[in-house]
């Protein structure tokens, strides 16, 4: 896997890798939590104090986005992680067309470059 890096592009970059990464774990934690509100194992102390921290956590997470111009570079690493997903999982499902597209030499490096850090996001 290559990665191309633009290094005067690489704190926000960086900083966007992150904030995408803190927004996944975010949504895995919303999820988390209606499942346990929807099995009752919450008390509606707990319930309220989750859901505030997570409204806490979502206000910080576009202020960062906002303040440093981050939202498109937010949105390319997820849809760029997004897409290494669906691929992995693609290829776990279904292991002979990954042999086959290996069999083809059509793997190769420019296919896994995250577009993140291109210079297309610079401001």
């Amino acid at each position: 896997m290559t990665i191309t890096i633009d290094e005067d592009n690489l704190k926000k970059g960086l900083l966007g890798l992150v904030v995408a990464l803190v927004e996944i774990i975010q949504d895995l934690l919303e999820r988390q939590a209606l499942l346990r509100i929807e099995n009752e194992s919450l008390s509606d102390e707990e319930i309220e104090r989750l859901g505030e921290a997570l409204s806490d956590l979502h206000e910080a997470l576009e202020r960062i986005k906002e303040d440093n111009a981050l939202e498109n570079c937010v949105a390319s690493v997820r849809e760029g992680l997004d897409q290494v997903v669906d691929d992995v999982v693609d290829k776990f499902l279904n292991p002979r067309w990954w042999a086959e597209e290996v069999k083809k030499g059509e793997l190769n490096d420019e296919e896994h470059t995250l577009p993140v850090l291109d210079s297309q996001y610079s401001h």
